[in-house]
């Protein structure tokens, strides 16, 4: 790409019938003003655009970043559901392991329970027949003693 100062410093050669020099001169003056704006704003636009680039980049990297921890995210979202969903499931386990436990010791304690209820009523009916039979006996014992005292009394009197 030609210059701003190639197209000051360019000479043409002279001829017989050529153009008149000052019109030559001043139209490159112009040419020159103009392609040197021209040629400053390109690279400027340049610049630019190698700074948009770079900058495009960089947020392709951010974006690349944002989506690796979106996936990172997501996949720890979801571990910790699936291992809340494990430990509920263990501790609704656990939890039906206790019941069944604890249902089962009720029924051995009422089980046991009633045994002792039903031996202790046992106990206590062989105790009233015992107590009845010693009472019977006692009552028996006293009746044949004071009716031998009331004979022992009426042959003393009629004696």
């Amino acid at each position: 790409m030609i210059t701003p100062l190639e197209i000051q410093n360019k000479e043409f050669k002279r001829g017989i019938r050529g153009y008149k020099e000052d019109e030559v001169d001043e139209f490159l003056d112009q040419i020159m003003i103009d392609y040197e704006k021209l040629y400053k704003e390109n690279i400027e636009l340049k610049d630019k655009l190698e700074a948009a680039n770079h900058q495009m980049d960089q947020y392709k990297g951010i974006e690349e970043t944002l989506k690796n921890t979106l996936i990172v995210a997501q996949n720890a979202a979801e571990d910790v559901r699936a291992n809340a969903h494990k430990k509920s499931e263990l501790i609704i386990q656990e939890a039906e392991s206790k019941a069944k436990e604890v249902i089962a010791k009720a029924h051995i304690e009422v089980e046991d329970i009633r045994n002792e209820f039903e031996s202790t009523k046992k106990q206590m009916q062989i105790f009233k027949t015992r107590f009845r039979t010693l009472l019977q006996s006692q009552l028996d014992s006293l009746i044949e003693s004071s009716d031998e005292l009331v004979e022992e009394n009426q042959d003393s009197q009629t004696a």
